[in-house]
């Protein structure tokens, strides 16, 4: 059997720092969705082909773009995605600034998964962010929680690694898997 080809895909963390500590926000996926129900994720989802032509304020950083493993359209697309994601997942909009985002991890998922998706994990502060987090029929149970919470939810072991990492303000990593046996290795 040929494994599925991944797909692009792009999430957004948004990360608002408090006296009590960082806080990330967080929502459940649904449970009769076809990929991930009842995980709780960050905001994202698949590239669309109008991600590709979205006005841009200032672009991404090329360390970011790097990191991607993408080249610089496709970096761009992958962020446009994130933010649109991100709008149309929590109500929380961003303006078309991909300047303040940087790259926490990139993950691929395992070539046995019927859904595969090669997906990039950005990461801005929630501050830049305008309206109320509410939730939408893609992402329940939204809400603004701590680091430790966030730990104690069903979550997918990438989004695990990236809250791990979080916590200790670690190096943007990607995460794959071969032959059933999860790999990581930094992002330099």
């Amino acid at each position: 059997m040929t494994p599925v080809r991944p797909r692009h895909a792009a999430s957004l963390i948004l990360l608002r720092k408090t006296l009590a500590g960082p806080r990330v926000l967080m929502g459940r996926r649904p449970a009769k969705s076809r990929f991930a129900p009842d995980v709780f994720v960050f905001p994202g989802g698949r590239v669309d082909a109008a991600d590709f032509d979205q006005p841009v304020a200032s672009a991404l950083a090329p360390d970011c773009v790097r990191r991607t493993g993408a080249d610089v359209r496709l970096a761009a697309a992958l962020a446009s995605a994130a933010l649109r994601e991100t709008g149309e997942e929590t109500g929380l909009v961003l303006a078309h600034d991909h300047g303040p985002l940087s790259l926490a991890a990139r993950a691929i998922t395992p070539t046995i998964s019927p859904v595969r998706f090669h997906a990039r994990f950005f990461v801005v502060d929630a501050d830049l962010a305008q309206g109320e987090a509410a939730d939408s029929h893609e992402l329940a149970d939204l809400a603004w929680r701590t680091l430790d919470d966030s730990l104690q939810l069903p979550l997918f072991d990438i989004t695990e690694a990236i809250l791990r990492t979080l916590q200790v303000e670690g190096a943007p990593f990607l995460m794959t898997y071969r032959s059933g046996t999860t790999r990581v290795r930094a992002l330099d």
